[in-house]
């Protein structure tokens, strides 16, 4: 009998689309399904853990029903491999990529490791459309600029999708596992868990429920609707991507055959996916923008970058005095995600008008948004603060006031999320109280905030910070 092939399981929480599994399958004998808490995962912030376990108990659920199980194990991953071959005699380890530094150094020692120990070790693509290394200009350059990426990939051929196994080997005796509820992945979520657990619906059937509701009710309209956050227009998929409970190609594929139905907002859905996919080959290319500014003398850009200051803290609690940012921030400790729209708005009052680091609101999102993503974190917060990619030839700062003007004129959004200054505040908005930290004591009797300072204000003190950094790049 072939002997066992382990199953590494990381952010691909699913069975259908999953090369490495099928490859495993394909391999013959008895498949260990595994996934290691190792530093990485520990190192995790509260709301991502917290999805992280969602996940792993629905995956769970899904190799059950196709006669397997999830063997769960803690430690460096190099070793709790090692341990695992030892009991149970396998003879290689599949898994699929990830693209973040700290993984592919990982990733490469594990690598090493296995195959001097005789020990086959296989990795696969699946978390993006496209490799990193795949897509380069004609000049063998990375892409810095997102539209002529976009038109390098386009009309790539990809290709179909693989279903899911209907039955997955097990072997005839299962290496101990450790049990999901003793990790205490959520415990950081305190009292808010069960809050936002309200708003999130895990695993690989929610995730192909939610795309197919999207194909069928919401495509069509996607162009022109995503922007307007108090309307149900997106198609909710970041938390699935996020984990690998879908695979972008079973995204992409929903997208081409609407395309071809003729429904008009198919074209923009799928540049959403290749933009996520560009953020990718940015970090990949440019592993430094996880932490450092990506384009060059941004470093004396007159920023705070102390996250204690009352400034900070009231935007964490959207408590700024400005109603289209507090309501992104209250959405976003309720729900565990945000509007991309209204993302931009919060991220660029964040940086522009307060002059807050860039870092400062990363941190808080990798803590807070149960669709984390390294790559798209990153560049998001870098492209609206600036420093990031972006080809637009000016210093962009968003108005606040007319971005609720523009995108949420009835005020749908801000009344759905800020219970202060309603007589009778919706359950979203009181919401907030339930999750937030007993500590900020906060009620939704208080007063409405009060802005530090006027919007004017704002965009003048960033203007000039610009205007110095330009001045000291020129002297």
């Amino acid at each position: 009998m072939q002997d066992p092939t382990i199953l590494w399981f990381r952010r691909d929480l699913r069975l259908s689309d999953h090369a490495a599994l099928s490859a495993a399958v394909a391999r013959g004998g008895p498949v260990i399904a595994l996934f290691i808490r190792d530093a990485q995962v520990d190192a995790l912030g509260a709301a991502p853990k917290f999805r992280l376990e969602m996940g792993l108990a629905a995956l769970a659920q899904r190799l059950e029903a196709a006669g397997n199980r999830l063997i769960l194990r803690s430690g460096p991953a190099r070793e709790v491999l090692e341990e695992v071959i030892e009991e149970t005699g396998a003879g290689a380890v599949h898994w699929q990529r990830l693209y973040d530094p700290e993984a592919i150094e990982r990733d490469s020692r594990v690598k090493a490791a296995l195959k001097k120990r005789g020990t086959e070790a296989h990795s696969f693509a699946g978390h993006l459309l496209f490799e990193p290394w795949q897509v380069a200009t004609q000049k063998g350059d990375f892409y810095k600029v997102y539209s002529p990426f976009w038109r390098a990939v386009k009309g790539r051929d990809l290709p179909e999708t693989q279903a899911a196994p209907s039955e997955i080997p097990a072997p005839r005796a299962w290496p101990d596992s450790e049990t999901l509820s003793d990790w205490g992945l959520s415990a950081a979520m305190n009292r808010g868990a069960e809050v936002v657990a309200q708003h999130v619906s895990a695993g690989e059937e929610a995730a192909q429920q939610a795309l197919a509701l999207f194909a069928r009710d919401r495509i069509g309209d996607y162009a022109d609707q995503r922007n307007f956050p108090g309307v149900a227009a997106t198609s909710d998929l970041s938390q699935y991507l996020s984990l690998g409970e879908i695979s972008p190609l079973s995204c992409w594929q929903a997208g081409q055959r609407a395309m071809a139905a003729g429904k008009d907002g198919a074209e923009t859905f799928l540049k959403e996916l290749v933009w996520r996919e560009f953020a990718y080959h940015l970090m990949y290319h440019s592993p430094a923008m996880l932490d450092e500014n990506w384009r060059e003398g941004w470093q004396d850009f007159g920023w705070n970058e102390d996250p204690d200051t009352p400034d900070v803290l009231a935007w964490k609690q959207g408590r700024t005095g400005v109603e289209i940012v507090d309501a992104a921030m209250r959405e976003l400790y309720v729900t565990g995600r945000m509007h991309n729209r209204a993302r931009m708005v919060a991220a660029s009052y964040l940086t522009k008008h307060l002059l807050c680091h860039w870092r400062i609101g990363q941190a808080w999102f990798e803590e807070c948004l149960v669709d984390w993503d390294p790559a798209s974190n990153a560049m998001g917060w870098q492209w609206v603060a600036g420093s990031g990619p972006d080809a637009a030839p000016y210093f962009r700062i968003f108005n606040p006031d007319t971005q609720a003007t523009r995108f949420d004129r009835n005020g749908s959004y801000r009344s759905r999320w800020l219970a202060e200054g309603q007589g009778d505040p919706g359950p979203e908005a009181l919401a907030f109280y339930d999750a937030i930290p007993r500590a900020w004591n906060l009620s939704p009797g208080d007063a409405p905030a009060r802005p530090s300072l006027t919007l004017a204000e704002g965009r003048e003190r960033a203007l000039a910070a610009y205007g110095e950094m330009k001045d000291a790049a020129e002297a």
